[in-house]
């Protein structure tokens, strides 16, 4: 049996290969594992517990908090809430940690168990592990826990005022009000369908349109939110809206649309931030924090205005950890998770769009001229499967033919080769300022990467 987690929490088809039994026992183990490791310091624990629409959502959530309560757990069931809201929620109730239950921007059927420590923030490594070991000595009759009675058990509340309490601390960090922004909001039929738009007003703005905004528990992620984004683009000129924005099913991601239906990425949206908060003197170190994946295009762009940029390997948690440990204030990744980490402890879909909507109130400009700061160079990404990846880096042939590439393309091109974490592919990037150079260049690369890695 494989590791259960994951770079985000326990993932699985629900009711397959993520049951009740797995969520009750995963929670059972999660509340001794942190209670054995001090997270208690000798009082009653209480967690916070949220979810997505997802209708497997319903029985998990219930597993998850038999399984606390059962544990000597308080539980705060905040109900259907975004992600970053049970973040925030977790360290604004001063919670000794938080279970979210959502499969981000996965299909319907998919679900995941996801455990915040202390603050809101990301379990470490180590006591994910702990956790994981716990719940297995334990299914396996290996070892038995000390099981509170009586008033010892945990007690569960409805917490409502989640709700409000997560759009009131989004309004509160805004630099400014978005009076006067036309917005189109894309909820995914998902965590943030109706605190998106509730934001949204409270902060001043004209939601002109909703999309994905009617979950019914089977339809989150099916043809909408940041995955789908054809029906935003032509939402836009319909409603002559200023900007839309599209979040995913947890609202931990956030894409955008200008007036023309143009899509604008995480690099931009990064962008146009960075250079907002050096204006405000708000982005710390003077640096914004990227993937290697992050478009040359973005680059090039904090190198003219004068930003420094750290890029750390695929996926958003290098992003934070790297933000963390240097103490920066921005950073994020081209699918749409941006962290603000002056106010939230992982990407937040809603803030971000909120933040890009005060951008624009407060410069008065088009999101398509703001979004201009950056020029997004071609892309191509082809995926080679049936080859070892584990040779990637030690094939001289391979490393002479990327030699090759880079001398052709330059400086305003950039080449990426990296084995998959999670599939038996060799990924290929290149990057040029002509489409057919960059097709032409990449084709090739996979073509040398089947040769010699086949």
């Amino acid at each position: 049996m494989g590791r259960l987690f994951g770079t985000d929490g326990v993932r699985g088809v629900a009711n397959e290969g993520l049951t009740a039994e797995l969520a009750l026992g995963l929670s059972v183990a999660a509340a001794h594992v942190l209670g054995e490791a001090g997270a208690f310091d000798g009082h009653r624990p209480v967690a916070v517990v949220g979810r997505d629409p997802r209708a497997s959502g319903e029985f998990l959530e219930a597993a998850v908090i038999a399984g606390l309560a059962s544990a000597g757990v308080d539980v705060l069931r905040v109900g259907v809430l975004p992600t970053p809201a049970v973040a925030y929620l977790t360290g604004a109730l001063g919670a000794d940690f938080g279970v979210m239950l959502s499969a981000s921007h996965n299909a319907m059927p998919d679900n995941g168990i996801k455990f915040l420590a202390r603050g809101g923030h990301k379990l470490d490594d180590r006591i994910e592990d702990a956790i994981e070991a716990h719940y297995r000595k334990h299914t396996l009759g290996e070892e038995d826990w000390n099981r509170p009675t009586g008033a010892a058990v945990g007690r569960v509340r409805e917490y409502t005022e989640g709700f409000d309490k997560y759009v009131a601390h989004l309004i509160g960090v805004l630099p400014n009000r978005l009076d006067g922004v036309k917005v189109v909001i894309d909820g995914a039929h998902g965590a943030a369908a109706y605190v998106a738009p509730e934001a949204f007003a409270r902060a001043g703005a004209e939601v002109v349109h909703t999309l994905g905004a009617e979950p019914t528990g089977l339809n989150i992620n099916d043809g909408v939110g940041s995955t789908h984004l054809d029906r935003l683009r032509v939402a836009m000129k319909e409603y002559q809206a200023d900007f839309g924005i599209a979040l995913d099913g947890d609202a931990d991601r956030c894409l955008a649309a200008d007036a023309d239906g143009n899509e604008v990425d995480g690099d931009q949206i990064i962008a146009i931030l960075a250079v907002s908060m050096k204006e405000a003197g708000t982005l710390r170190g003077n640096t914004a924090v990227a993937t290697v994946m992050s478009n040359l295009g973005f680059k090039l762009a904090m190198e003219r205005e004068g930003i420094d940029l750290v890029e750390t390997a695929v996926g958003d948690r290098y992003v934070l950890e790297a933000m963390k440990e240097h103490g920066f204030a921005l950073g994020g990744e081209q699918s749409g998770h941006v962290i603000l980490l002056d106010h939230a402890t992982t990407g937040d879909g809603t803030l971000t769009g909120l933040m890009l909507g005060a951008r624009l109130a407060a410069t008065k400009q088009p999101l398509a001229d703001l979004a201009a700061v950056m020029t997004r160079l071609p892309q191509v990404l082809i995926n080679v499967k049936g080859v070892d990846k584990s040779r990637v880096a030690t094939s001289p042939e391979l490393a002479a033919a990327v030699a090759a590439a880079e001398v052709q393309l330059g400086a305003t091109g950039r080449v990426l080769l990296r084995s998959s974490g999670t599939e038996p592919l060799v990924r290929v990037m290149v990057e040029a300022a002509d489409a057919v150079q960059a097709e032409a260049v990449a084709q090739r690369l996979a073509e040398a990467v089947r040769t010699h890695l086949g």
